[in-house]
């Protein structure tokens, strides 16, 4: 039995250049980088570049085009829709043609980066096949001027694509990563969930099982002394307190066993093997207050259904002395080995299910007198006893299910007492 700790990690910041949407974007980056090519676009309207020097309708075309990119990577269409006709009108009035050129390799990079590559080739041609509408009335000169804006065209559109892709791989990875954490983190808390779960049936089992043979045995040794004092049985008491004295001294090893290994997780297990179906014959001899016949016909199984099959039996044992409200209770097991599965079935003698009031486990134990046993054994198929919630027969599914098989239990329908049957295949744990 290993203790597994979980431990919660804080999410991991996004790598620098990872993919951010446009509404992380503040707006404020956008409108100064428009503005700054639209200062960068007026100080080469008045110094480099072909063509003639802006007028007031060259001045309002170049600092108006540059408005749409405030916009660029939240509307990087329409941006382009609104910029593409200014660019050409501003052209087609031979105003500086290098000026606006900066605003037009930003807006085209930014649709290639938010487009994808169809779009974005039906766009890149669009665009260039409009510019060179533009150019074919400067003849070769024209011609010739179309190929060098082309190729800038058309590296701006390959880089932005380039960007798109690495971005959506980041986002991708980082996706990834995360998933795998997220993964890792559930499968830890499911780890833990299991056991605890574990922990809890082993204890339930083992201290259950114990208490409920102290309480029988500590009622014989007080049958015995209250019956005669004057003839008493001194050899009876003796087996009795010696019965009692050993059924706790097993218990307290295996509890310190259970503890240290929950106290010390990097501790070595050393519980030794795990119970199985050798120890159903000492498990049958220690249920005081009822006689158990076993059969047990099944050669060699796996470790982990051994081991459910004896927890199945020993909390059906305990639960059918615990209830079975008569003195002379007869517990018959039967473990046999059908069809690829190890079939468990233990069957009492105790009160039927109509007998309909509770009884003593043993009549001269007054403390003991309404504990024991209601009509049906209630408190085995699922309650205390006295009202609360237990946790036998749900236990007893829990051990079947961890092998993959399944338990079935209820009073008997052809006589009084209680009967347990569960299917444990051997083809392997689930």
């Amino acid at each position: 039995m290993r203790t597994v700790q979980a431990t919660v990690t804080a999410p991991r910041p996004r790598p620098a250049g990872a993919f951010l949407p446009a509404s992380a974007v503040p707006p404020r980056q956008d409108a100064a980088l428009a503005a700054g090519l639209a200062a960068l676009a007026s100080a080469i309207a008045v110094t480099v570049g072909s063509g003639r020097h802006p007028d007031a309708l060259g001045w309002t075309l170049l600092l108006v085009l540059h408005v749409p990119l405030a916009w660029r990577r939240r509307a990087p269409l329409a941006a382009l829709a609104i910029m593409i006709p200014l660019i050409a009108f501003y052209h087609q009035q031979d105003f500086n043609h290098s000026a606006p050129t900066a605003a037009s390799m930003v807006v085209l990079y930014t649709v290639a980066v938010s487009s994808g590559p169809r779009r974005t080739a039906v766009i890149g041609c669009a665009v260039i096949g409009l510019m060179l509408l533009l150019k074919i009335r400067h003849g070769m000169a024209g011609l010739a001027v179309s190929f060098q804006i082309s190729g800038w065209i058309i590296s701006m559109l390959v880089l932005g694509g380039y960007i798109r892709v690495y971005r959506e791989n980041a986002a991708a990875a980082l996706e990834r990563a995360e998933r795998a954490e997220r993964t890792r983190e559930e499968e830890a808390r499911r780890r833990v969930a299991e056991e605890r779960l574990r922990v809890a049936r082993d204890l339930h089992d083992l201290l259950a099982h114990s208490i409920t043979l102290i309480g029988v045995r500590t009622s014989v040794a007080a049958h015995v002394l209250a019956t005669d004092p004057e003839r008493l049985d001194r050899a009876a008491v003796a087996r009795a307190l010696d019965d009692i004295a050993e059924t706790c001294r097993t218990a307290r090893g295996e509890l310190r066993t259970t503890l240290d290994v929950l106290r010390d997780p990097d501790a070595p297990d050393s519980r030794g093997p795990l119970p199985g179906l050798p120890g159903l014959a000492d498990l049958a001899r220690s249920a005081a207050g009822a006689e158990v016949d076993l059969t047990v016909t099944a050669g060699e199984v796996p470790p982990a259904v051994g081991a459910a099959a004896y927890r199945i039996v020993q909390e059906a044992l305990t639960n059918a002395v615990r209830h079975g409200g008569r003195e002379d209770l007869t517990v018959r097991v039967r473990v046999d080995e059908t069809d690829g599965a190890l079939r468990v079935r233990v069957i009492d003698d105790g009160v039927g299910a109509g007998a309909g009031a509770r009884t003593a486990v043993r009549p001269a134990d007054g403390a003991e007198a309404g504990e024991a046993g209601t009509a049906g054994n209630t408190a085995f198929a699922g309650g205390a006893g006295d009202g609360a919630p237990g946790y036998g027969l749900p236990g007893m599914r829990e051990r079947a299910r961890s092998v993959g098989g399944t338990v079935t239990a209820g009073p008997r329908a052809d006589a009084p007492g209680f009967e347990v049957t569960a299917v444990l295949p051997l083809g392997g744990t689930a």
